[in-house]
């Protein structure tokens, strides 16, 4: 066995496990991402996973893992960078275990995350919410599930991972309602809950029952909906409702549309940036200024208030009401 094969069982076990308690969603993306690199070696050189060591994994061949996750796997930018970070965590635990491949390493940590365009968000008007609801058949016991999942998601802005893991106990309906979460980087927060989703969640679990420790959505074995449940689910009924709101079928809705959506109807409603932050679980308040670029009648309030070229400043005045009245004519 290599060098490299007990540094990377030691990554997991030592590094992320217990010097920083990561989080099984970290862990399982680390893992696949490493899992994809060490299949992508042995496919192109032959050589088994086992006996690998660093100088088979040195600068130019991760350039050719990253280049395969683009072209030939599809990846995004985005997520092609995420690769990239989970190699650099490895190789900067390398880093303090084996100084001997310390040139070999550098290299490998120079290499750039990439650059790539920001498309705007997309997120669901008012009509485009109500089709969506209005899809799920509430005659059928399934049907008041998607229903009850969706007006939640609308109306709170979880993740999709935060709707998986919610269990009975952590919706309180009671006064001042609210759901709690566990969010990203373990993070608990609660949001509050309108009168309208109360009065749906109430219906939904008087038929629900169950223990509170059972998953609020479940699936046909009584196991929490998966994130490609929930996302195959929102897609359904987004195909479904396009029947009479066809503007859905361009924008694709999946799960992450419908935080959009929620963080797009606090923002219109006045609600302050840092306040839309906490409201979504997200670290700062920078990841949240998506929305203002995407917020096209923030931005048109702001021309309106601009004074246009080649006109002198000073305090409007309305015109005369008679000489309004001929000009009209």
């Amino acid at each position: 066995m290599s060098l490299l094969a007990p540094t990377l069982e030691a990554f997991f076990t030592e590094r992320l496990l217990t010097q920083k308690n990561a989080s099984p969603h970290t862990i399982a993306s680390y893992r696949d991402c490493l899992k994809q690199l060490l299949a992508f070696v042995q496919d192109t050189t032959g050589v088994v996973p086992s006996t690998l060591d660093f100088c088979d994994l040195d600068a130019p061949v991760i350039g050719r893992f990253l280049e395969h996750l683009e072209h030939d796997r599809g990846l995004s930018v985005q997520s092609r960078n995420v690769r990239l970070a989970a190699i650099r965590s490895l190789f900067r635990f390398a880093a303090l275990r084996h100084p001997e491949h310390a040139a070999l390493i550098g290299r490998v940590l120079a290499i750039p995350a990439k650059r790539g365009e920001r498309a705007l968000i997309s997120f669901l008007v008012p009509d485009e919410v109500d089709a969506l609801l209005a899809s799920p058949d509430r005659s059928r016991r399934v049907g008041r599930r998607d229903h009850a999942l969706l007006i939640l998601a609308v109306q709170t802005g979880l993740r999709v991972s935060e709707l998986s893991a919610l269990r009975l106990d952590d919706l309180h309906l009671g006064t001042g309602a609210f759901v709690h979460c566990l969010g990203k980087g373990r993070k608990e927060r609660t949001t509050p809950l309108t009168k309208t989703t109360v009065t749906v969640m109430k219906h939904y679990l008087a038929e629900r029952g169950g223990d509170r420790t059972d998953p609020l959505f479940p699936g046909p074995g009584g196991t929490p909906l998966g994130r490609d449940a929930i996302r195959r689910l929102v897609q359904r009924h987004a195909r479904s409702a396009a029947s009479t709101c066809p503007s859905l079928l361009k924008k694709k809705p999946g799960p992450h549309t419908l935080r959009h959506t929620c963080a797009m109807r606090l923002l219109e409603s006045g609600t302050d940036i840092t306040t839309i932050a906490l409201w979504l679980g997200h670290a700062t308040s920078r990841t949240t200024e998506i929305y203002l670029h995407a917020h096209l009648k923030l931005k048109e309030q702001a021309l309106a208030r601009t004074t246009p070229p080649g006109t002198r400043p000073g305090r409007y005045r309305p015109p005369d009401r008679l000489l309004e009245f001929l000009s009209a004519l």
